[in-house]
């Protein structure tokens, strides 16, 4: 892959009122397509972050027809830009559940790509306790994205913990990880997390964040940022809302793989057979 990409990590903190939300957002886009990004991403969650996540629950849409996925549909097709809608919530087949949905629209408006997310996040210290699961459904796929600049694997947050998701074929260009990490978490985890991704799998990542705080006291890390197949991190936004915007330049992402042919020099994974022995 040769040429380059401006791209966008918006960052935001987003509140309880879906409509400040969401023109919130489009304020952001417009301003990072402003800065010549064609590829922007917004954050997990940027539509709504209430006290009671089951707030979202009753937001859920039939897959490709409701409010949410038509205003992002028309923000990429009227700014002319490839969108990453963070995460909306599509139905799941169970009416109590919903599926945590990446979203990816093209310049004219269509929809390239959908990811369900599949790692439900929970936390319990004896005594805060959150699980996405009392309200969500785990996706079931991995998804890669055709994109003009190569593949584009698909991701949410919590899934950065999982590396194994970012190792199936084909091997990504591009790593999105729309992300809300908690304050707690992101301070410890959140960088060493995304370079470790990029580094192993010689890709570049985008991950828009949440930040500050939000209703119900959570807290969120931000540090949106876009990090080099290297793991050089070439933008970020640490606290505020705002847009990490960078230039991705997939000649040297080629020459970095030319030179250092990890991707091909794998083993696990390709029918490696594994034991496991002990001594006498």
């Amino acid at each position: 892959m040769t040429g380059a990409l401006t791209a966008a990590a918006v960052q935001m903190n987003a509140g309880d009122q879906l409509d400040n939300n969401l023109a919130r957002a489009e304020t952001l886009v417009e301003q990072a397509a402003a800065q010549g990004a064609t590829l922007i991403a917004l954050p997990e969650y940027f539509y709504l972050m209430p006290a009671d996540d089951s707030a979202r629950l009753k937001l859920a849409e039939d897959d490709g027809d409701g409010p949410l996925q038509t205003r992002m549909a028309s923000l990429a097709r009227r700014l002319g830009i490839w969108l990453l809608a963070g995460t909306l919530p599509l139905r799941a087949a169970r009416p109590d559940r919903f599926f945590n949905s990446s979203l990816l629209y093209g310049p004219n408006g269509g929809r390239v790509a959908r990811y369900d997310k599949m790692h439900l996040f929970g936390f319990d210290d004896g005594g805060d306790r959150y699980a996405e699961s009392d309200t969500m459904q785990a996706g079931d796929a991995v998804v890669s994205a055709d994109t003009p600049w190569g593949a584009m694997r698909l991701s949410v947050c919590y899934d950065l913990r999982f590396p194994e998701l970012y190792r199936a074929l084909p091997a990504p260009t591009l790593i999105t990880a729309p992300a809300a990490f908690t304050r707690a978490t992101g301070q410890a985890h959140w960088e060493l997390l995304l370079r470790a991704r990029a580094v192993e799998n010689l890709a570049f990542v985008i991950a828009p964040g949440q930040c500050g705080r939000h209703p119900g006291g959570r807290e969120t890390f931000g540090h949106s940022m876009i990090v080099d197949p290297w793991g050089e991190v070439l933008a970020r936004q640490e606290d505020g809302e705002g847009a990490a915007v960078a230039r991705l330049e997939f000649s040297r992402q080629a020459d970095w793989r030319q030179r250092l042919p990890a991707l091909r020099h794998r083993r696990l994974g390709d029918g490696t057979r594994s034991t496991s022995q002990h001594g006498d």
